[in-house]
């Protein structure tokens, strides 16, 4: 049985009826509204203590019901596990312990292994649903990645959104199918030998839909603010009870689901002035309840904050976080774009970048001209595999003004070579849906917040964003697509055709080749793999080299020129070469534009030199 209990919600008894619990300190009364016949009726919650109803009564699964307040507002559950219809209806009971679980084989993965797949689950495919996806599952273990990563799913306002406007964070949205299409999306991909990663948002609640503020004001708090508005109340009075709701939501998709790790969504967003903070609290309790279950957490954190990824005992709490300076460094190299957080990347990105493939964070400290502020934590003494490398994913593709991707913005010469620095490296890559055949296709912002806020969200996303200059430029701002125009989401679904044509087939050769190559050779010397040995150096204009000691003692090394002048005067390792760019080195030490090579050497093999000396300094 793979039922998660908690004090939240409704929850199936031994006996076969319902318990029901509602946190609502400022409510004079709660009811439970159940059907009756052709209406509904209300039967009064008991009061406890600390603010909290509860009630025991007999249902089917499948019941709709709701909450009602002080005889007037009725709510949904803000712990329902699924929604009738959209945010505002009732809720629907769902007996977790229904689910015939057929992946008892299954003991995940560990995390040297990953290789990541993020997708948004509406435009992944033509159907938009769980179903959608499981229907691609044999071509996504084909391609040679090992976890998807969903984009979030619980129940958001409308018909289309990325996700991350949620108002009830138990519950998968309606739309992309019930809470047993997502088991049986989980399922099959165990059944295929691929791990399932969920994006969780605990920073904000979406601005539709979301009722805690009448009759559980405690969740939030004017003490801090965010992007979205009042903060929620992680550090004040009432937060015990909060606190709780997020970690038991944590606890829920890896228990329930069978989740095998999770994103924790902007966690530079969460206000949290405790010790523990929220985010260590809920790490150390997800550590608790899968002590020999590999569970895989991932932090999005704009602050660089290296102490949420240092082991505590033998093991990383945080596996890995999202490696913002990697692709900002990169992308910098390969389109020559320096607006916005990219220009703390212009003067020097290649050897910003070296530095991330030796240390993680490119900014460990650092002053940032765009953030205004000193940004990052040494990040030196972690391995390389607590960083997430990408070149593409929701936020770097969506944020753009037209959602476009990185094979509009740079030569197919260039996108290769960052191509293969990223699936060879020894950090966990990720690709985003559709990158691994070079799909063009946008990925704009669009949600369905309603025609009230439609405006408030065009102009919010322009100021947010109004250092880039599709956003400050008045004509190019005509230009945005509306994020509320159906059109809008449209435009962002994947084209499976596509990977039929020749351009599109190479590309996913490519991706294949390098993938495999990577679990062959990288993968067995990966577990294990400590900062000792890894060091990076720039050299000429664009040279970047670079070298992992990896856990059998033998050297990885990458020898990259990205930049569109050949390189000159270089010798490579004289180990075994693991792979080359066509045509990378000439008979004359040069180095073709755009040519990346890495080779497996014993220790006095790996000695690079440019001009006869070695970049690294000795």
């Amino acid at each position: 049985m793979c039922r998660h209990d908690m004090p939240f919600g409704a929850q199936r008894l031994e006996d076969g009826r319902w318990r029901f619990r509602l946190w609502a300190p400022a409510a004079g009364t709660v009811e439970l509204q159940l059907p009756h016949g052709t209406g509904v009726r209300y039967t009064p919650m008991r009061p406890e203590t600390e603010g909290w109803f509860a009630l025991e009564t007999g249902a089917a699964p499948g019941t709709a019901y709701a909450y009602r307040i002080n005889r007037d507002l009725v709510v949904p559950d803000p712990a329902s596990r699924a929604q009738l219809d959209d945010v505002h209806g009732p809720s629907l009971l769902v007996d977790p312990a229904a689910f015939a679980w057929e992946d008892g084989h299954w003991r995940g993965r560990p995390w040297e292994e990953a290789v990541i797949y993020e997708l948004h689950t509406g435009t992944f495919s033509s159907e938009g649903t769980f179903g959608g996806i499981t229907a691609r599952l044999d071509q996504l273990a084909g391609l040679g990645v090992t976890a998807l990563e969903l984009m979030p799913v619980a129940d958001f306002p409308g018909e289309r959104d990325w996700g991350y406007n949620g108002a009830l964070p138990f519950a998968p949205d309606r739309r992309y199918g019930t809470p047993d299409d997502l088991k049986r999306l989980v399922q099959g991909a165990h059944r295929r030998g691929l791990m399932v990663f969920l994006d969780v948002v605990y920073n904000h609640f979406g601005p539709v839909g979301n009722y805690l503020s009448h009759y559980a004001p405690a969740f939030f708090t004017d003490r801090h603010h965010t992007p979205w508005g009042a903060a929620i109340n992680f550090d004040g009075p009432g937060s015990r009870t909060v606190r709780a709701f997020f970690i038991h939501n944590a606890l829920y998709w890896l228990e329930e689901f069978h989740m095998d790790g999770l994103r924790l969504d902007a966690v530079h967003a969460i206000c949290d002035d405790s010790d523990p903070d929220i985010i260590e609290e809920l790490g150390a309790a997800v550590a608790r309840r899968f002590p020999h279950r590999p569970i895989h957490l991932m932090l999005e954190d704009d602050r660089n904050s290296a102490h949420y990824l240092v082991p505590e005992g033998s093991r990383r709490i945080y596996a890995a976080q999202w490696n913002d300076d990697f692709h900002h460094a990169l992308h910098v190299i390969l389109t020559g774009e320096a607006e916005g957080y990219y220009g703390d990347f212009a003067d020097d990105p290649h050897g910003l970048l070296a530095r991330c493939l030796a240390e993680g964070f490119a900014f460990q400290g650092a002053w940032s001209v765009y953030h205004g502020r000193r940004r990052g934590e040494p990040s030196a003494g972690l391995p390389v595999t607590a960083f997430i490398g990408f070149l593409q994913n929701h936020d770097q593709v969506g944020n753009r003004a037209f959602g476009d991707r990185l094979a509009t913005l740079a030569t197919p010469e260039a996108v290769r070579a960052a191509t293969v620095l990223l699936l060879l490296a020894p950090a966990p890559p990720l690709l985003f849906m559709g990158q691994e055949w070079g799909s063009r296709r946008p990925f704009p912002f669009f949600c369905d917040l309603g025609p009230d806020l439609a405006p408030q969200v065009r102009e919010g996303r322009l100021r947010e964003f109004a250092r880039f200059p599709d956003f400050a430029d008045a004509a190019g701002r005509a230009r945005i697509p509306d994020p509320s125009d159906p059109a809008t989401f449209r435009s962002a679904r994947l084209d499976w055709r596509e990977r039929e044509q020749e351009t599109h087939r190479a590309w996913l050769a490519l991706h294949r080749e390098l993938l495999a190559l990577r679990q062959r050779e990288l993968v067995p010397r990966l577990a294990g793999v400590t900062v000792e040995g890894a060091v990076a150096a720039h050299f000429g204009k664009g040279g970047v080299t670079a070298r992992w000691r990896l856990a059998d003692r033998i050297v990885l090394v990458v020898v990259a020129n990205l930049d569109a002048e050949p390189a000159a005067h270089l010798r490579l390792p004289t180990g075994k070469q693991l792979y080359a760019t066509p045509a990378a080195s000439g008979p004359d030490g040069s180095f073709a534009p755009w040519a990346v090579a890495f080779f497996l050497c014993a220790p006095h093999d790996a000695e690079v030199a440019v001009d006869g000396t070695s970049p690294f300094g000795h």
